[in-house]
């Protein structure tokens, strides 16, 4: 697959995940200037065309993954992006919250307790969709 199909795979499977809404957003929002643009067309042919739509793993699990890293990690703008995903993808509240809660003791309750800061505003701000 080219670079070109691995754009649009990717392009598709952005705009799946993150929904017409965000999707809109994040490209004239975030990505609007030039620099974030080059930024995200790389992230689309690398990321989305080339590894999530990888066969072998389900999109909800991927989704799963990513919170996961995002959480052990520290990565909180990510997480919130991963979050909507992964709820998007059929998670649920209490599923990320058993899922984060697990992670206490793996990498710490400090970083899941920002985790979970961030889980409960994602939480909220999908209940008043």
């Amino acid at each position: 697959m080219n670079n070109e199909d691995l754009h649009q795979k990717g392009t598709d499977l952005r705009r799946q995940l993150l929904g017409e809404e965000g999707f809109k957003h994040a490209s004239s929002v975030t990505y609007k200037h030039p620099a974030m643009k080059k930024f995200i067309d790389v992230g689309t042919v690398s990321v989305f065309g080339a590894l999530w739509a990888r066969p072998g793993l389900d999109l909800k699990t991927r989704a799963l993954v990513v919170v996961v890293s995002d959480a052990s990690t520290g990565r909180a703008d990510e997480l919130e992006i991963h979050l909507k995903m992964a709820m998007r993808l059929g998670w649920t509240e209490d599923e990320i919250t058993e899922v984060l809660l697990q992670l206490i003791g793996y990498v710490g309750a400090p970083k899941i307790r920002e985790a979970m800061q961030v889980a409960v505003r994602v939480f909220e701000g999908l209940a008043k969709e």
